[in-house]
């Protein structure tokens, strides 16, 4: 990766955070990309420390004209961009919008990589990775895709439901962009015992899993606490070899090829997710 600039998401902490020191281990220039410049700072300085290439961006990504303000401050540091990592995420206990009207779980996982791909593209010499998470690879509710209807249900949750609307618009855009020499794949991290999981309330999670959440509570810390693990596929995917060249792929989180779940392959449900994110992201990316 030496020579190689790499932008990742979300990576303050949690698996953006041991993606962006795994991605500065092997010599790539990583810029940091938080919401909050105090952390993003330190999350620099941190990984930085040993003589590696880091940098920071502070940008509140859920808003659009902070994901337009970040591409144009990218552009102003490089003439080239290598790795696109896609990696932020939210998880609200409730239907929220952002500022631009937009739903929060929608804009964050499925609108944001959209917007900034798009804005990117000029730069982009190399890879896109999205990172899916949560339970993905159910139904996916055309009528429902900003949770107009329904947020939370016994087994549904719009984090799910969005982080399956990112796998349809991964693969929409690995065909937009298929001859021009950027690839667009998607990584499944596995759990971890990250910062937003840490702070999700009984409320984040649907109805039937709510029992055994404070058994999660106590397992998580010991069972998922290491994450250089769901890290791994995200650094596989933005770094290795195997996949030069590879595009509209989905990999598990032990770094393998895997099949995609049917609700991502309906091309009605790629459509869709496709024409919602134009539509929001159309003055930005104009």
């Amino acid at each position: 990766m030496r020579g190689k600039t790499v932008l990742v998401t979300g990576s303050t902490g949690g698996i953006g955070k041991e993606t962006a020191r795994g991605l500065a281990a092997l010599g790539a220039r990583v810029i940091l990309v938080g919401r909050d410049p105090v952390r993003a700072r330190q999350a620099a300085e941190e990984l930085g420390a040993g003589g590696a290439r880091v940098e920071a961006v502070a940008a509140d990504l859920t808003r659009q004209r902070e994901v337009a303000r970040l591409a144009a401050e990218v552009a102003g540091r490089c003439d080239r961009l290598d790795v696109l990592v896609n990696n932020v995420g939210v998880n609200p206990p409730r239907r929220t919008l952002t500022e631009d009207g937009v739903e929060l779980n929608f804009a964050a996982h499925v609108l944001t990589p959209y917007t900034l791909t798009r804005l990117l593209l000029p730069l982009l010499g190399g890879r896109v990775v999205n990172i899916t998470g949560g339970i993905p690879g159910g139904p996916i509710d055309l009528g429902n895709l900003q949770a107009e209807r329904r947020f939370m249900g016994w087994t549904f949750s719009q984090y799910n439901h969005t982080k399956t609307m990112l796998m349809a618009m991964s693969l929409r855009f690995a065909e937009e962009v298929a001859g021009t020499g950027v690839t667009v794949n998607v990584a499944y991290p596995g759990h971890g015992h990250t910062p937003m999981n840490r702070s999700m309330t009984m409320g984040s999670f649907p109805y039937a899993y709510r029992p055994v959440v404070p058994l999660l509570r106590l397992a998580t810390p010991y069972v998922f606490g290491d994450l250089t693990k769901p890290a791994r596929s995200s650094i596989h995917l933005a770094s290795s070899p195997e996949v030069e060249g590879v595009s509209g792929a989905y990999f598990s989180m032990r770094s393998r090829r895997v099949d995609w779940p049917a609700s991502a392959l309906d091309r009605r449900n790629q459509d869709a997710v496709w024409a919602l994110c134009e539509s929001l992201a159309r003055e930005v990316v104009a």
